[in-house]
């Protein structure tokens, strides 16, 4: 039983709550717009007595950190509480850690957050309450996975609900903070205890599904099977149960500092029923070979949801990996690139650091030269919208789908092109309005009511790239008989999808074509690995043509049998006022898995001939950049972030290699007229122009990242 929004923050109050509370989306009232950097010292146990204070308040001084996050309590208290089973630190002593922090924070004038990690619990609790302890399949109450003298707690019921609420108002009377961060407040995979058990059966009749759910996962689903209805029944028990105790903390800190709210770190399973003024992501730096500009992405991905609300950008300066190195330290360029990448897209930094008592402090100079460097340039940085005007759209149909998106992130990436991505629920006119393009990396399943509102974008003058599947399913996943978009691709089903092809190719037919511009000496490029086979128009011909699979052994019998073939590889073409660009394969995939450079090139000339205009940024000269164009109050800045490096398609560096100089090329807001242009990197004198509606510059030499900030 799926639950209505609406109609369940009705139920709760949520929704009367969050409209006083948090106003109309977009707007940060009180204090959440105003901190842009950020700290989290997360105490481990041994801290008190044993760290230094002044150490971390002059330091925060230094960097004019203007908000922290502070751990408070929850598996461990680190302040002296009086709630009963409420585990104190057995180093605190008469002492308290988090009042004493907390007093000098405010002295500097910072924003104070306190954190709590409800999700494990200590013996004592496990002796007086063993029904508050989360149990698994088998019956078994649950130890934890990495402290085995600690019990995982039930996220769901008393401990949550009862326990927890308690030490939340604890800290509120005390301190009065002016939020409360929650880690792993969610549970920490499906919990099989009585009160769950009850809970869900007065919810829906049914029994808990089976799950085989590891550590921190989510439940509801049983291993390798479809979500049937038990398991649909059980998120939405899930769902309900958590925004019930959001709104029940959110509630309850309210009461103690009306200017106070409760931010759960993580809460995409309620994310379409709250709204909070502030988003804190939490993806503190690469795990394995993630590119560079993953961090960007994060901050688009973000934005997506929030809108033009504040996003804090968590960065850790240690290694994110399954062995848990929460002590360690990265390479110092490393920390600044995955940091620098999400500043450039739109994050505020938060910096967290675990253990108070420094063991390697590598990380403490170039944090600090990147925090005074924000702070001298803040109202660069206070951005109010991107000016980008292509949307990439994201979809949430399974993981096969992000190799499609991977790819054409980073062809829009090598492309300089810059771009925002747009969520595949929100195609409507009110969201797609700042875009001239909309690309659509293999969105198969689109609704007749979203396949009309994209029809509509291009009727009115908008440009659309699709690829491969896109709109072959509906809503459901269910394979329609034609494209919900054929008519703006030119193109049919023609009933069959090939999974695989073995040594394809597609010819370049005609170099004239803006499409292959970049590409006047190659004949043939690769094809894709999957193919949809499409009817179009008798004796079209694309820029593109599809030279099929042939032998590719004995090597004898590798040549091409049909050397002109009637199979389109594109359909390029205008729609009413609009341009479409379809590719019945997937470039975008294949380019990911492959790295061919023609497939980045042709997707980024895809782009720019559906746009029909120039783009608002245009960047010149060596190198990989990724690259974003935004308005503040009262000025424009164009970030360029280098990419160049021999591991950047790994993700880990060792040093920075300078590129340049770049010629930069901006589009002011309409009407607007310059005053000056600085480069508030290297702080090297600008020569610019105004060239009607655009400033024309040149920047230095980019060493790791630059930003031409134009006073208007």
């Amino acid at each position: 039983m799926e639950i209505n929004r609406r109609e369940w923050m009705m139920q709760t109050g949520a929704l009367a709550a969050a409209g006083a509370a948090f106003g109309q989306p977009g707007q940060a009232e009180g204090w959440f717009d105003k901190p842009m950097r950020w700290v989290q010292l997360a105490f481990v146990e041994d801290d008190p007595g044993r760290y230094d204070p002044g150490f971390w308040l002059d330091y925060f001084k230094r960097i004019h950190a203007d908000a922290i996050c502070l751990s408070a309590g929850g598996c461990v208290a680190f302040y002296p509480t009086k709630v009963p089973l409420h585990y104190r630190s057995k180093f605190l002593g008469n002492g308290d850690a988090f009042g004493e922090m907390l007093a000098g924070c405010r002295k500097l004038g910072m924003v104070v957050t306190a954190r709590v990690d409800p999700h494990a619990a200590h013996q004592d609790v496990f002796d007086a309450h063993p029904d508050w302890i989360a149990v698994e399949a088998n019956g078994q109450p649950r130890k934890h996975w990495a402290m085995p003298g600690e019990w995982v707690t039930c996220a769901l019921g008393p401990y949550n609900f009862e326990f927890m609420t308690e030490v939340i108002q604890e800290i509120m009377t005390l301190y009065k903070v002016d939020g409360i961060f929650a880690n792993r407040w969610s549970g920490s995979g499906t919990c099989y205890c009585q009160h769950c058990q009850r809970n869900f059966k007065e919810f829906s009749g049914l029994e808990i599904p089976r799950t085989t759910a590891g550590p921190g996962a989510g439940g509801g689903r049983a291993a390798g099977s479809a979500p049937n209805d038990a398991s649909r029944q059980f998120a939405a028990w899930q769902r309900k149960r958590l925004l019930e105790l959001y709104t029940l903390w959110d509630g309850e800190i309210r009461k103690k500092n009306p200017s106070a709210v409760y931010f759960p770190n993580g809460f995409e399973q309620i994310k379409e029923s709250v709204s909070v003024p502030i988003l804190f992501a939490d993806r503190q730096c690469r795990s394995e070979f993630q590119l560079p500009w993953q961090n960007g992405k994060y901050a688009k991905d973000s934005r997506a949801i929030s809108g033009t609300k504040p996003i804090v950008g968590i960065f850790s300066v240690g290694y994110e990996a399954p062995y848990r190195w929460k002590d360690s330290s990265q390479n110092p360029n490393e920390v600044r690139l995955w940091a620098v990448d999400g500043i450039a897209q739109g994050f505020r930094p938060w910096v967290v650091k675990f253990n108070a008592k420094p063991l390697d402090k590598r990380w403490f100079k170039p944090v600090e030269d990147l925090y005074v460097w924000c702070w001298k340039n803040e109202k660069y940085l206070r951005n109010e919208r991107p000016l980008a005007r292509v949307g990439l759209v994201s979809t949430q149909q399974g993981r096969a789908s992000s190799d499609y998106m991977s790819g054409f992130y980073h062809a829009l990436v090598e492309g300089r092109i810059p771009f925002e991505i747009v969520q595949d629920s929100q195609l409507d006119a009110a969201h797609l309005q700042q875009f001239k393009v909309v690309a659509l990396p293999n969105i198969a399943n689109l609704s007749d009511a979203q396949c009309a509102q994209l029809k509509t974008f291009v009727e009115k003058g908008g440009g659309l790239v699709a690829t491969h599947e896109t709109s072959l399913n509906d809503e459901r996943g269910q394979r329609r008989t034609d494209f919900g978009l054929a008519g703006l691709f030119g193109a049919s089903f023609a009933g069959n999808v090939i999974e695989r092809q073995q040594n394809a190719y597609l010819n370049l037919e005609d170099h004239t074509h803006p499409l292959l511009a970049g590409l006047d000496y190659a004949g043939r490029m690769i094809h894709g690995v999957k193919r949809v086979e499409i009817r179009t128009a008798p004796g079209l011909r694309a820029p593109l043509m599809t030279v099929p699979t042939y032998p590719d052994l004995p090597m004898e019998e590798v040549y091409v049998r049909d050397m002109k073939t009637d199979i389109p590889g594109v359909m390029i073409h205008s729609s009413g006022a609009g341009r479409v660009v379809y590719f019945p394969w997937d470039i975008d995939r294949t380019f990911w898995e492959i790295m061919c450079q023609e497939h980045g090139v042709v997707l980024a000339n895809a782009i720019r001939w559906a746009a029909n205009e120039e783009q608002p940024l245009r960047v010149e000269g060596p190198g990989v950049l990724d690259i974003a164009l935004w308005k503040q109050q009262s000025s424009v800045t164009a970030h360029l972030v280098n990419l160049t490096n021999p591991m950047m398609m790994k993700g880990p560096i060792r040093e920075v290699f300078p590129i340049g100089p770049q010629k930069v090329r901006v589009k002011l807001p309409e009407g607007a007229k310059a005053r000056s242009v600085r480069f508030l990197v290297s702080e090297a004198k600008a020569q610019w122009k105004q060239n009607g509606g655009w400033i024309e510059t040149t920047t230095p030499a980019v060493g790791l990242h630059e930003v031409v900030a134009i006073d208007l």
